[in-house]
């Protein structure tokens, strides 16, 4: 199956909500996900992603690039992304229950930031973590910013870095989970989109608590579960603060049970993954025929 269109007049595309990074019902991120979006422009997909007011609104459509299975366009209720982690394991899981076949062992998705690959494992779907388009320390200024806003000093920071594989995060390391979780940001005042992360003790059911903090032009302020900053934060800490494998937990603060898996593989790629279930099943009707 392609995400192709399915004729001019038939203006109903099938639709999915998916619950994505954890295993009880309702306790992940949701992401609204549009099938056959061929057809539809970018108003009307800025439109659909504000007025759903989730995280992310995506949209299947037709691949553009060679070896690609589908091409997924990200949509938050303020602007398009050109990556974004849950709701690539949640186009994918729509996309694969609806029919969809890869062509190779992996599903392959184009997005604004290239190929994605994507794999089931352990009953979970997994993306490869794409490369950081920025890494390196964080601007004295800028890191300024960031503390004044969340709260804190740079006593209470234990390392700083441009994480960014896409979206523009920007990690902040804190001593332990518990200073995470007290957080309570302004987030008006925050100069850029933020990933905090703090360790649980050993023996805890998740290595890390995990939290994300965006910017007002987002549209949203802190995001339940977030698979691109696992991914970046993952690639600046796994195998070095963190183990090479570990399980992330986040959501904790807003009332959400997400787990973000991650896992290093024998050649170095970070898969970041966690369960995906469908909870809304219908057809998104804008009004209007479809001009294909």
């Amino acid at each position: 199956m392609t995400s192709g269109t399915t004729g001019p007049g038939t203006a109903p595309r099938p639709f999915r909500q998916v619950d994505v990074f954890s295993d009880e019902a309702l306790g992940g991120n949701p992401v609204a996900v549009v099938h056959d979006a061929a057809g539809l422009g970018d108003d009307q997909m800025q439109a659909f992603a504000r007025w759903t007011n989730l995280s992310e609104t995506t949209f299947l459509l037709p691949p553009t690039t060679p070896g690609a299975d589908y091409r997924l366009r990200i949509f938050t209720p303020g602007n398009e992304l050109p990556f974004a982690g849950h709701p690539t394991l949640g186009s994918a899981h729509a996309w694969l229950e609806a029919g969809g076949r890869p062509a190779g062992d992996h599903v392959v998705q184009e997005c604004g930031a290239g190929l994605v690959r994507l794999r089931r494992r352990h009953g979970r779907l997994a993306f490869a973590a794409p490369p950081l388009v920025r890494s390196g320390p964080l601007e004295p200024d800028l890191l300024d910013g960031i503390l004044s806003a969340l709260g804190i000093a740079r006593a209470d920071v234990v390392d700083a870095a441009w994480v960014d594989n896409g979206p523009g995060w920007t990690g902040i390391r804190l001593a332990s989970a518990d200073a995470v979780l007290a957080l309570r940001p302004d987030f008006a005042a925050l100069p850029a989109d933020v990933g905090v992360v703090g360790p649980y003790p050993p023996g805890a059911e998740c290595a890390v608590e995990v939290r994300a903090f965006c910017q007002p032009s987002m549209g949203l302020a802190e995001d339940p579960v977030t698979g691109s900053l696992n991914a970046s934060l993952a690639q600046w800490l796994a195998g070095s603060v963190l183990p090479s494998s570990y399980v992330a937990a986040q959501g904790t603060a807003v009332g959400r049970s997400g787990r973000v898996h991650v896992e290093t593989a024998e050649d170095g790629t970070i898969w970041v993954g966690g369960a995906t279930r469908t909870t809304i099943r219908g057809h998104l009707d804008l009004g209007g025929g479809r001009a294909d």
